[in-house]
Parts: C-alpha cells; structure tokens; sequence
C-alpha cells in the first residue's frame, strides 16, 4: 500500500482539524496522520494518487507540497 508523505502549512489546531475532516471523508483513504507539531501528513491509500490527495488537502486553503 502506498503511503504518501505532504508538508502542510497549519498554524493552529483548526488548521489540522479541517485537514484532518477531508481525509476522513475521503474515499479510498485507509489511515492518516496530521502533525499540527510537525506541519506533516501522513496518507495510507490503495486507491487515490499522491497528486489527488495533495488536492484535497490544498482545497483546505492551506499550503501544502509532497514531501522530498
């Protein structure tokens, strides 16, 4: 299963709460990880590409880049 790693810019708890609501909404996510301490997010997909998560998270309104 791949697992796709994102640096999110999140400055409070509601930043990580409104990425954390997307991904559990979102079909095809089997595990996540939000970090508000480390700006990270962690996705556990078989179904979605790296590219359409990183959308999904970007339609928060936060920036948000694929992890090198």
């Amino acid at each position: 299963m791949p697992v796709y790693k994102y640096d999110v810019t999140m400055t409070c708890s509601g930043c990580s709460g409104a990425v954390t609501r997307v991904l559990s909404k979102l079909d095809g996510v089997k595990s996540f990880d939000v970090s508000l301490e480390t700006q990270k997010v962690t996705v556990d997909s078989d179904k979605l590409s790296e590219q359409e998560i990183l959308e999904k998270i970007q339609k928060t309104g936060k920036a948000a880049k694929v992890s090198a």
